[in-house]
């Protein structure tokens, strides 16, 4: 009798860590790399770093699967209606790149989990391209003399790192 208790305790704790999982969306596989200190792991894990690229980067987390190694970024808002920001879709990309020099593995894709649902985003040859464009076109404007600031948010401007040094601020 005891045995039998043990065994559907066992069972019970088990479909509550799966559902438990599930709830995360995170991917089925280990976990094998997080920056996700403030939500209550311990250990930070060093930056990616990509020579190829110059390019440094933490996703929140690594997931090492049977598709193979897929980082996942988590954002706190819910997912956008027609999909997910281009600016998240570039992170999201950067991190395969990062992955793909650092472990030797091309991811397939990665996610972006927001706060109500979990998108899938395939990197793809076409994406890869894109980014490389984009990094290319960031390290022009830092070479530039003068920038021009993009943007008409009063709020991003209060929370843009150049700030201090920036002759066109907005307020």
């Amino acid at each position: 009798m005891p045995a039998l208790i043990l065994l559907i305790l066992a069972i019970l704790i088990w479909l509550l860590a799966q559902r438990a999982r599930r709830a995360t969306g995170l991917p089925a596989g280990m976990v094998m790399y997080t920056d996700m200190h403030a939500h209550g792991w311990s250990r930070v894990e060093k930056p990616l770093f990509s020579s190829a690229l110059q390019l440094t980067g933490k996703p929140d987390y690594l997931v090492r699967g049977s598709q193979g190694i897929i980082p996942v970024e988590v954002k706190s808002g819910p997912a956008p209606a027609g999909g997910p920001r281009e600016g998240h879709i570039y992170q999201l990309a950067a991190y395969c790149a990062l992955v793909a020099e650092a472990y030797d593995q091309r991811p397939a894709y990665g996610l972006i989990q927001y706060a109500d649902q979990t998108l899938a985003v395939d990197y793809t040859p076409a994406l890869e391209a894109e980014l490389l464009d984009l990094l290319a076109e960031i390290r022009a404007d830092a070479e530039a003399d003068e920038v021009d600031r993009s943007h008409e948010s009063a709020a991003r401007c209060r929370a843009c790192g150049f700030r201090e040094v920036c002759d066109q601020a907005l307020d």
